[in-house]
C-alpha cells in the first residue's frame, strides 16, 4: 500500500521518478479472479482509468455468460463501467520485465436491467465495494476493526499421476529434489527444500506491501500456510488477492502449481482461510473487553451474529460444489457452528490473549473464498450481532465441536438457499447482490454436473 498517494497528481509524479513503463488496472470479480487490462504510462496518465464491459461482474469462473444472469440483470447492450483507481493500492509489478506497476481499482456504472425497470450500481455489485460500504457500517457504529488472516495453499505438480489425480510438488532447492513421501507437518526441511519459491514470494511480497509475517508445512501433503501481520481490513483484502496472483505466477515460474482450491486431495485435509478479528471504539478500547478486563457481552453477540447466518454465509465461505468436500473431515475443518475458547475444533474460536487484545477467530472460509466478500460477511454479520444482541448457542472449549444441530449445510445448492432467505446476509449485501450471486452459482452448478473433472480443470489455477 502506498498511504502518501492520495490523488492523481501524487501517483503519476511516482510513475515518473520509478520510470514505469506500463500500469495494469485490476479489480475482483465475484470468483476473486483479477480482470482487467495493461495501458503504457501515456495512455494512464491521459485516462486515469479505463473503461471495461459491465458482463465481466456476471461471469463464471469458467468464463460463462449465464442466460438467467443477463436476462434479469445486465443489459443485452453489455453497457461499460469505469475504472477508478485506489491510489493507495499503486504498487510495483515486481515479476514484471519491463517496468510495470499494479492498481486495484474501484468499478462505477449504473444501467437499466434487461427487464427495462430495476435500475441496477455497479458498486452493489462489486466485492472490494460491497466490503468498504460494510466498513462505512461499521465506522459509523463507532468501531473500526483490525484482522489478520492465516491463509493455506498446496504446491502440486504439474503433471497428474496415472489415476489422473495430482501429485505433490517435489522440492526444488538442489539437483536432487526433495519427495514428500509422507506427512511432514511443521517440517522445517521440507519447506526449506521450496526455499526457491518461497525466496522470490515473500520478496515480491515485499515490493507490494502485502504483509506476511511467516510460513511453514501444514498436516496434509504439499500443503503451507502464510500468515499476516494484522491491519486494516481493506487493505489486508487486497493484500490476500494479490498474494494468490503472486503465488501462482511464482510457483510457475519454479515448474509447479499453488492451488487455493478447497481439497486437492480427498483423503487430505483441506485448504482454509482463517481471520483474526479485534475492533476498536473511538476511543481506542477494545469493545470485546469490559471495564473489569473479563470478556464484553459484545464479544458473544459478535459471535452470535457470525452462528445466526453461518448457513447462509457459507454460500460465500465455500463457494463452489467442491468446496463442500473440505467439509467432511471436522477434525481437519469445522462442520458445525460452534464456538469456543482456544477450541480449533469450533467454527468460532475466541483465542487466549491479554484483554487488551481479545479477538476472535473465524475458521469456516475456504481458501477459494473471496477476501473481500469473506470479510464483509465477517464484520457485517458480528456488527449486526452486537447491534441486536444476539446470544450464541453453549460455549464448547473442551470436547470437538460438532454437533448435528449446528450443522452446516451439506451442499452448495443448500447454502444459496439459506443465503437468499437469511436477513443478516441480506442487510450485509443487500438483494440485488445476492441474486447476481445465486445465479452464477447456479449456473457453476449446472456446468460441474456435466464436467466430473471440474474441481481440477477450472479450480485448480483460479480458485
Amino acid at each position: 500500500m502506498h498511504p502518501e498517494l492520495s490523488t492523481a497528481s501524487e501517483a503519476l509524479a511516482w510513475l515518473q521518478a520509478n520510470d514505469i513503463r506500463r500500469v495494469e488496472l485490476v479489480f475482483a470479480d465475484l470468483t476473486s479472479v483479477a480482470r482487467g487490462k495493461t495501458l503504457s504510462r501515456a495512455s494512464f496518465a491521459e485516462t486515469l482509468g479505463a473503461k471495461m464491459p459491465s458482463l465481466l461482474l456476471g461471469l463464471t469462473v469458467t468464463g460463462g455468460e449465464p442466460k438467467a444472469v443477463f436476462n434479469s440483470i445486465f443489459p443485452p447492450t453489455f453497457p461499460d463501467m469505469a475504472m477508478r483507481p485506489d491510489w493507495r493500492t499503486l504498487v510495483r509489478d515486481p515479476l514484471a520485465a519491463v517496468p510495470t506497476a499494479t492498481v486495484i481499482c474501484d468499478i462505477e456504472a449504473s444501467f437499466i436491467a434487461a427487464d427495462g425497470h430495476c435500475r441496477y450500481e455497479v458498486a452493489e455489485l462489486s466485492p472490494r465495494q460491497l466490503l468498504k460500504r460494510v466498513l462505512d457500517r461499521l465506522k459509523a457504529a463507532g468501531y473500526t476493526a483490525r484482522v489478520a488472516p492465516e491463509l493455506e495453499f498446496f504446491l502440486v505438480h504439474p503433471q497428474r499421476n496415472a489415476e489422473g489425480g495430482l501429485q505433490v510438488a517435489h522440492g526444488m532447492s538442489a539437483q536432487v529434489p526433495h519427495i514428500e513421501s509422507s506427512h511432514d507437518l511443521a517440517s522445517a526441511e521440507t519447506a526449506s527444500s521450496f526455499a526457491p519459491f518461497f525466496d522470490e514470494l515473500w520478496a515480491a511480497c515485499e515490493a507490494q506491501g502485502i504483509p506476511i509475517t511467516g510460513y511453514g508445512h501444514e498436516s496434509a501433503l504439499g500443503q503451507y500456510e502464510v500468515n499476516f501481520a494484522p491491519g486494516e481490513p481493506l487493505a489486508q483484502a487486497d493484500a490476500v488477492f494479490r498474494f494468490k496472483r503472486l503465488a501462482r505466477e511464482i510457483a510457475r515460474r519454479h515448474g509447479c502449481l499453488a492451488t487455493f482450491m478447497a481439497k486437492p486431495y480427498l483423503t487430505e485435509p483441506g485448504t482454509g482461510l482463517h481471520w483474526h478479528i479485534s475492533l476498536a471504539d473511538e476511543s481506542g478500547a477494545n469493545p470485546f473487553t469490559a471495564a473489569d478486563n473479563s470478556p464484553h457481552p459484545r464479544i458473544k453477540h459478535f459471535i452470535g451474529g457470525w452462528q445466526a447466518s453461518a448457513r447462509a454465509a457459507m454460500a460465500i465461505l465455500a463457494p463452489y460444489a467442491h468446496s463442500y468436500v473440505r467439509l467432511h473431515r471436522p477434525d481437519a475443518s469445522p462442520a458445525s457452528i460452534e464456538w469456543g475458547y482456544d477450541n480449533r475444533t469450533a467454527a468460532f474460536r475466541v483465542p487466549h490473549s491479554d484483554p487488551a487484545n481479545r479477538r476472535v477467530e473465524h475458521r469456516l472460509p475456504g481458501g477459494d473464498a473471496n477476501p473481500y466478500l469473506s470479510l464483509a460477511l465477517m464484520l457485517g454479520a458480528g456488527l449486526a450481532g452486537m447491534q441486536q444482541e444476539i446470544e450464541p448457542g453453549p460455549e464448547v472449549s473442551d470436547r470437538p465441536a460438532v454437533s448435528e444441530h449446528g450443522a452446516l449445510p451439506a451442499d452448495l445448492s443448500e447454502a444459496l438457499a439459506e443465503l437468499q432467505r437469511c436477513p443478516i446476509m441480506t442487510e450485509v449485501f443487500g438483494a440485488p447482490f445476492i441474486e447476481l450471486y445465486t445465479l452464477i452459482k447456479q449456473h457453476e452448478l449446472n456446468e460441474q454436473a456435466a464436467d466430473a473433472d471440474f474441481a481440477i480443470n477450472h479450480l485448480l489455477a483460479r480458485s
